[in-house]
């Protein structure tokens, strides 16, 4: 099947077309700075690659218009019709409890979409808007859409909900979510086929590390726990969000600081993290330059960082009673040996055991850097969450067509 994956922020368009039987990315490219003056179009295929082309896109409905007219561009196009698109699957963030897997999109999953506004306010929006646009431009073709939020689905009531008065659950919907699922389990389904064995037999660690980061304990191929929880600012240290802090930091700095909801959200979410640890960036290249010029608040920043994800690496390993592979991924798991050092080292007593020459060692693909006595597996496996939404999407329309060869 031949499938348009979109992802679509507040002020982008992200997307790729996949062939699903080969896996093979026919195009790809991004629409950046909607609604400004000024937009850039980039546009990748076989035939030709155009970076940073400048182009008026006021909204979403003529980003995905442009992305269709390249798609079908007789010059460096890569199909002749729109019906060359078998389905459009879409990244989505939240879906609440409504969603445990992916879905094909209607009415219905659109007024859940718009009901979970309140928990995505930054995210949801704009997903609704990629959908209609999409719906509207290519009409007739499916729509499908992968929720980040569906994976988590089968954390049981311990892991998600909080310690607050139930009626905060029940009335209010206030829980853990836990985000980045779609990646979570795509790097969990490569590390069981890396090592033969099935997914539902596998108690696996995976650390999403990228600007947002977040970690999940997965066993049995469920996702039992994770680090994100009602809001994506939960968890572990990220490239400008605090995560976890005493609740009532906030209320001292409204009541005692003198600061406003919006300025402590703002702090919280975009001035914390790597950036305000170091001072200098939330970019780990940076950080890690800054380490290499004896920048103590750069190697402080990243201790902690450091620091923070070994603790839950702890608390998972207890939460299934041991740990067969822990993956990192994401542009910081994939490409910081020193990180992926800093947290493996002295967890021998966790049958952890990293051997550091080939932790450096550069390669694309999947890197096995778990020493021989190692009981537990290490891995860095890059995460692709557009080939996962190409792959759901193509198992929700062959499933509706009765079609029993389902890629598993």
């Amino acid at each position: 099947m031949n499938i348009l994956v979109l992802n679509c922020g507040s002020s982008s368009i992200k997307f790729q077309f996949i062939n699903s039987d080969t896996q093979e990315v026919l195009a790809k490219g991004i629409v950046e700075r909607i609604g400004e003056e000024i937009s850039f179009f980039t546009f990748k295929s076989e035939k030709i690659k155009k970076q940073n082309i400048k182009i008026s896109v006021e909204n979403h409905t003529q980003g995905i218009k442009l992305i269709s007219d390249s798609l079908l561009d007789s010059k460096f196009g890569v199909i002749k019709s729109k019906d060359d698109i078998d389905a459009v699957g879409h990244r989505l963030v939240h879906g609440g409890e409504e969603f445990s897997g992916s879905v094909k999109i209607n009415e219905k999953v659109l007024d859940t979409m718009r009901e979970c506004i309140k928990l995505a306010p930054l995210h949801n929006p704009h997903n609704i808007k990629g959908v209609e646009a999409s719906q509207k431009i290519f009409s007739g073709v499916p729509q499908c859409g992968v929720f980040d939020t569906a994976f988590h689905q089968t954390m049981p009531k311990k892991a998600f909900l909080y310690a607050l008065p139930l009626e905060y659950y029940t009335k209010h919907k206030i829980r853990r979510y836990g985000f980045h699922g779609t990646s979570h389990y795509y790097v969990a389904k490569e590390a069981a086929r890396y090592v033969g064995k099935s997914l539902d037999e596998l108690r696996i660690i995976t650390c999403h590390l990228g600007n947002g980061a977040s970690i999940t304990a997965i066993d049995k191929g469920k996702s039992v726990d994770t680090s994100m929880g009602f809001t994506p600012l939960e968890g572990l240290v990220m490239g400008t969000r605090c995560g976890d802090l005493d609740p009532a930091i906030p209320l001292y700095m409204i009541e005692t600081l003198g600061m406003n909801p919006q300025e402590v959200y703002d702090v919280l979410n975009k001035k914390s993290g790597m950036l305000g640890l170091s001072e200098i960036s939330n970019d780990m290249r940076v950080i890690e330059e800054g380490i290499e010029k004896k920048n103590q608040k750069a190697s402080d920043a990243l201790e902690i960082y450091a620091y923070r994800l070994k603790k839950y690496i702890g608390a998972y390993f207890t939460v299934m009673n041991g740990v067969d592979i822990i993956v990192f991924t994401g542009g910081i798991g994939e490409n910081m040996p020193i990180l992926r050092e800093m947290v493996c080292t002295n967890l021998n007593s966790l049958g952890i055991i990293i051997d550091t020459k080939r932790n450096r060692i550069t390669k694309s693909g999947i890197l096995d850097f778990s020493a021989e006595d190692s009981k537990v597996k290490l891995l860095k496996i890059p995460t692709n969450e557009e080939l996962m939404i190409a792959l759901e999407t193509e198992a929700i329309l062959r499933k509706e067509m009765g079609y029993k060869g389902i890629r598993k």
